[in-house]
Formats: structure tokens, sequence, C-alpha cells
């Protein structure tokens, strides 16, 4: 494809090659649309294509998790089904405990002997604690030592603000998590687990010989919103009405293009479905995603030294994608910021430095660029004539 920005230039520099960059949580510093009127307490909003946020209030403001706290009980749950360790048609034991569980529920007893998938819709669908406490149970061995599992899956994630005290997110003191954290899980979430994301876009679930009234996903928006399929909601007292949503639609010249909203503390069922309605509108239409370069595309293909090879190929294996205020993809300016002298050799994923994407002269993104192929070092007479032409040079 034709690349859709004015200029690229290539920076040499001698500093050492750029890491891989973590996804970036900080506004663009390029001059933002300004959000709607979101009644709630905190929320955020990800283009999750481009990787950039694009409004947050409070966004590390400490929050009450409430059934939020499903999703990491979700992560634990699918990452044990993705190494083989339980089954989706294995079934799990009623625990007098999961049976008491107060709050939203499966309505699943000590009599039953209920299968994993049943039991993740029931956690999914209905927001079952019940089946939530069964699955812990399950996966864990017990809720103390799944709880474990839960803090130090979300310290691994880098999620620095959030303490689990249970699985399936009734109040207690210190159990609490913040918008920011929320949203590197959801995206974890979806990256990591794509194959079982449709329980989250599962309208209706009835578990037999239990009330038929209870199957109806709490998550409204799946029900306006033919392009939202999924997350999760959440209530409690304290914590207010919350949604983490995410919707994708398909964009001119870029594809799909997903968006994450996290909306927490609005006053009702409805304001929280209607408040991320809002914001996911606001998304979609106050900004473009521009696509810069296709996946695997080069981006640069600067000359190597000392390799079987002259040059190497340098880009990303997946599309290049920034989001820009709406109107303004054509000031886009792009450059290469790598070392140089570039001595192979070098492997096939290897860190080559950073794409910066500007508009306007202020920052939109930078983007890790990686080496799309090998190059292998050359052989002795190949090194020395390399190393004269370089003390030339």
């Amino acid at each position: 494809m034709t690349p859709i920005f004015n200029t690229l230039r290539v920076i040499a520099v001698t500093v050492a090659m750029a890491p891989a960059l973590a996804p970036t949580f900080a506004l663009a510093q390029i001059s933002q649309p300004q959000p709607p009127e979101i009644a709630a307490r905190n929320y955020l909003l990800i283009d999750v294509t481009a990787n950039q946020v694009l409004g947050a209030k409070d966004i590390d403001v400490p929050i009450e998790q409430a059934s939020l706290t499903k999703l990491m009980t979700g992560y634990l749950v699918f990452d044990a089904l993705r190494a083989k360790k339980i089954t989706l048609e294995q079934r799990f034991p009623v625990s007098e405990r999961a049976w008491k569980m107060p709050g939203s529920r499966m309505f699943i007893d000590p009599k039953m002997q209920v299968p994993v998938d049943d039991l993740i819709k029931g956690m999914i669908v209905q927001s079952g604690n019940d089946a939530t406490m069964a699955l812990a149970e399950g996966v864990g061995g017990s809720q103390e030592n799944f709880v474990r599992l839960m803090n130090e899956q979300a310290k691994a994630l880098g999620m620095k603000g959030t303490n689990y005290k249970n699985p399936e997110g009734l109040t207690e003191p210190g159990h609490l998590t913040t918008a920011r954290d929320l949203s590197i899980l959801a995206q974890r979430l979806m990256q990591e687990f794509p194959e079982y994301m449709h329980y989250y876009a599962t309208k209706q679930y009835h578990y037999e010989g239990t009330p038929a009234s209870n199957g109806t996903n709490r998550n409204t928006l799946l029900f306006r919103d033919p392009t939202v399929d999924g997350l999760k909601t959440g209530h409690t007292a304290a914590a207010g009405y919350c949604l983490v949503s995410t919707a994708k639609r398909t964009m001119p010249q870029v594809g799909e293009r997903r968006l994450l909203s996290i909306v927490l503390g609005a006053a009702s069922a409805n304001a929280r479905a209607t408040e991320s309605q809002k914001l996911l509108n606001w998304g979609y239409t106050a900004f473009d995603s521009v696509k810069l370069f296709d996946a695997g595309q080069p981006v640069a293909t600067p000359e190597v030294w000392k390799g079987q090879a002259g040059t190497i190929q340098i880009g990303q294996p997946h599309a290049i994608v920034v989001t820009v205020p709406a109107g303004s993809a054509g000031k886009l300016k792009t450059e290469v910021v790598r070392q140089d002298p570039l001595i192979a050799p070098f492997t096939k994923g290897q860190s080559m430095g950073t794409l910066k994407v500007t508009l306007d002269g202020q920052a939109v993104a930078e983007v890790p660029l990686v080496a799309l192929e090998a190059v292998e070092q050359a052989g002795f007479f190949g090194r020395l004539w390399d190393a004269i032409r370089l003390w030339i040079k």
C-alpha cells in the first residue's frame, strides 16, 4: 500500500537501540477533541487498535471493583484452560461456600456437578457469584489460593493500583483497582484469549434447573449496539454502576477498529450503558484512524555493516495504525530513530529503533520497530572489508 503521510525521515543516532515500547496511557500531546460530559466518577477511552488513550478522567483513583473483579477470575480460568489444567467439559462440584454466596447468582447448589463451560457463562452472563466461587475453588483448590493467584497475576501484568480480596467482587476492605489497571487487564484478556471472548458477547444463558428469568446479560449495550461485543458490568452500593465495554467497527482504509470504554461510578444501570455508548460514539466520530503501514511492510531499509546482506528491513509484524483528530490525517509526519551504524548479526524480531509520529510538530505516537528479517554475520573477509569502509567513513 502507499503510506498515507507526508514525510518519512530516517534519523541516525548513536545511542543504544530503543527497546520495545510498553503500552502508554499518557494522552497524546496533540490538541485533543473535547470529550462529551460523562456522568460517572471515572472514565477511560482507549483506541485499542492504535494503542492510544482518547479520553480519561481520574484513571488512577482507587475504586471498588464490584463484579469487574470477574475479569481477572476469567483471565485465570482461561489460562488454566489453555494450559490444559482443566477442560470446558470438566464438571466442578458446588461447595457450601459457593452455594451460599450472596448477591447475583447462577442458582447452583451442592447437589450439582456443573461443567466449566456453564460456570463460565454463569459468571459472565449472569454475573453469578456462586458460579465464580465454584470456578475459583476448582482452578485454585481454594478461594484463598485463587486470590493469591489473582494478585500474582495482577502484579505480573503491571496493575500497580489493584489488590484482590476475593474472586467475585463483593465489598471487602482493600479490594480495589483503578480505571488504568482495568484497561490493562481488559486489553490483555482480549489479546491473549481471543478464543474465549465469545462468552462476553453472549446475550442470554440459562442453566437447566435454575430460574430462567435470571438469564439476561446485564451489559445492555449488547442489545443496543451490534458492534459491542463485551465485556463486563459491576455494581455495589460503594462502587456505583460500572461497565467495561468494547466495540469493533469497520473503518475505511483501516479495517476493524476496536475501542475500549471504562465507565465507573455511574448512577444507574441505564446510566452506565448510556454514558459508555456516548463515549464509544465520540471516539469513533471525533477521531480518525490512519494506517501508516501494512503488517510486515518495511518502514525503512537501512544499510547494514559486516553482514551477509547489505540492508535490513525494519517495521512491525502487525499493521501500524495511529488515531488523530478527525480531518487532520494529511498533516501527519513520521521519522525513524535508530542506531547507526548497524553492525550484523541481527535476528528476526530484534528491536531496531522507534517510529515517531507527529502532527503539527506535536507527538502523536511512538511505535517500536523490529527486524522483519534476520541478517547473519559476514565471513572474515567481508567483516574486514566493512571495517575498513567504516574506518574511512
